[in-house]
């Protein structure tokens, strides 16, 4: 984990709120760090529900199909969390690390093993020892407190160099409801269907269809609209429990998720997963810069996708905008590549609101030093408009700088 904090870093952390119905503890159980809290456990209420949305790589983590097989039940009871060790390609000792987990935590806290789920952050590889977590989870079970948000956010941490949480307060009926958010990711980051590590959590009284209804169409245009290296990874997991504790203060339980009265709900918890995948964005491996890439003017959305998404990931454009040069020749270069239709005297393109490109050539009024000095600022924003249609993106990403080598050269050493 890295020392210094992201220049990038939010300068306002919001205070988070007691939810009715979640405890958190903490605890260092020698992972894989010394000196400092590796996992988390969450108690939950009798009661709540669960839904998740997880990686779509080809080679998961024990602990992501773990959870897949449970979350089938929708109720939870406890969400175990460790980092320095992912427990991913580590085969049948990987299956039986998640199963010895799991019944450490259902015996710690009396319930089902069924009702446990599972993340883990950390190195590819290595087995992890889950005789670690025998006596720990125990305490950890007796010592939970509901104000720990901010401890429980630095537990799941890795290469991250600040907490990541985020809170809302709405109304669902005529009672307030609360949704607390927290997540972990720097690197290995373009997600599919999920995140790196994320963990949402609200007092709403929700049936586990309705949350897993409002998971999936949340992280489309959040999560999975968020690259820092163009590498998904093994352990992508976003789990949402809703512990339904808000019933008792009047709010309405909801079982459909086309019911009118989870409108404000919705909003409220959709802008959860967007401050927290920019928060993301914001602490990339060696960032200092925030990227935004805007593509309008195609045919459809998953063809702006496709095309923001080739030049977020392109390392040229990447590093070009480290070195705060407004290379539009990289960006055309981005674009051609992704196989989407364009058309070259058609593109026009954009740092920071400056049109540098026109109809397929450099703008007339071009002026080098003032784009210079745009790019010096912390956001930049790319514009890339095709001509060709209506559709319209947007993702987020970050520059590429000599400091993610450094920190990718010698993660396990």
């Amino acid at each position: 984990m890295s020392t210094a904090v992201s220049p990038l870093a939010p300068p306002d952390v919001p205070e988070m709120p007691v939810i009715a119905g979640v405890r958190l503890a903490t605890a260092a159980a020698g992972i894989r760090y010394k000196g400092r809290t590796d996992v988390l456990l969450a108690l939950l209420d009798k009661g709540t529900t669960v839904a998740g949305v997880f990686t779509k790589s080809k080679c998961p983590s024990a602990p992501v199909e773990w959870c897949r097989a449970k979350l089938k039940g929708g109720a939870a009871r406890a969400l175990v969390v460790n980092s320095g060790n992912a427990n991913a390609f580590t085969g049948k000792t990987g299956k039986a690390s998640t199963a010895l987990t799991a019944q450490i935590a259902a015996k710690a806290v009396g319930c089902s093993t069924s009702d446990v789920f599972l993340a883990s952050t950390g190195v590819i590889g290595e087995p992890l020892d889950a005789t670690k977590f025998d006596g720990v989870l125990a305490q950890l079970a007796e010592t939970a407190t509901p104000d720990l948000w901010m401890d429980a956010a630095k537990a799941i941490m890795t290469t991250d160099t600040f907490p990541k949480v985020a809170t809302a307060t709405v109304k669902l009926g005529k009672a307030k409801v609360t949704i607390n958010g927290m997540a972990k990711g720097a690197g290995m980051i373009m997600p599919d269907m999920a995140t790196m590590l994320s963990f949402i959590f609200t007092d709403a009284p929700l049936s586990a269809g309705v949350l897993q209804s409002l998971l999936k169409a949340g992280v489309e245009d959040t999560f999975n609209a968020l690259t820092i290296d163009g590498d998904t990874s093994t352990s992508d997991t976003l789990l949402a429990f809703a512990t339904g504790a808000a019933a008792a203060n009047g709010a309405p339980k909801i079982s459909r998720a086309s019911d009118p009265r989870l409108k404000a709900f919705t909003k409220a918890f959709q802008q959860i997963l967007a401050d927290l995948s920019e928060q993301v964005a914001r602490d990339g491996e060696g960032a200092r810069k925030l990227v935004e890439v805007v593509v309008e003017g195609a045919t459809t959305k998953p063809s702006a996708r496709k095309i923001a998404m080739s030049i977020a990931n392109s390392p040229l454009v990447k590093t070009a905008i480290a070195g705060e040069d407004a290379n539009w020749g990289r960006v055309v270069m981005a674009v051609g590549k992704a196989g989407e239709p364009a058309n070259r005297d058609k593109l026009s393109i954009s740092f920071n609101g400056i049109r540098v490109a026109k109809s397929g050539a450099r703008d007339p009024s071009y002026n080098e030093k003032e784009v210079s000095e745009a790019m010096k600022a912390p956001r930049i924003q790319i514009k890339v408009a095709l001509g060709l249609g209506k559709a319209k993106d947007r993702v987020l990403t970050c520059d590429l700088t000599k400091e993610y080598v450094a920190i990718n050269g010698d993660y396990r050493s």
